[in-house]
């Protein structure tokens, strides 16, 4: 089988990264001393990466946030606000859905609670 076969038959399964990473790979003269594995492993870790982040995004749209592009990096910690920053940067972790742990995020009107509740 050709690569481009193989190109097209990844196309057709919708493994549209993997393709892109093993066109990469062919072009790349330096993967050609990688072991097949490891080169095999790169690509299904790409296509893996790019289909949990299409979920990601796809459920952060249905989700419907005014705010889907909030980051916890945009926050503003001033000293009238009295956000406690490592509080925060805790609960961007995530950690607390592993746990299946609740949060409650409260606040003065006007104060981002609703962008602080997309962030997380």
């Amino acid at each position: 089988m050709t690569n481009e076969a193989t190109l097209n038959k990844l196309i057709e399964m919708h493994l549209s990264t993997m393709a892109d990473a093993f066109r990469l790979q062919l072009n790349d003269p330096s993967m050609a001393d990688i072991p097949f594995e490891d080169r095999f492993g790169l690509m299904v870790d790409r296509e893996y990466t790019s289909r949990k982040n299409n979920r990601l995004q796809r459920l952060i749209r249905k989700a419907g946030f005014d705010q889907s592009q909030a980051n916890v990096n945009d926050i503003n910690y001033q000293a009238g606000r009295k956000l406690n920053k490592k509080l925060i940067e805790r609960l961007s972790t995530c950690e607390y859905i592993r746990e299946a742990h609740n949060i409650i995020i409260a606040g003065a009107t006007g104060t981002g609670n609703y962008v602080k509740s997309c962030v997380m």
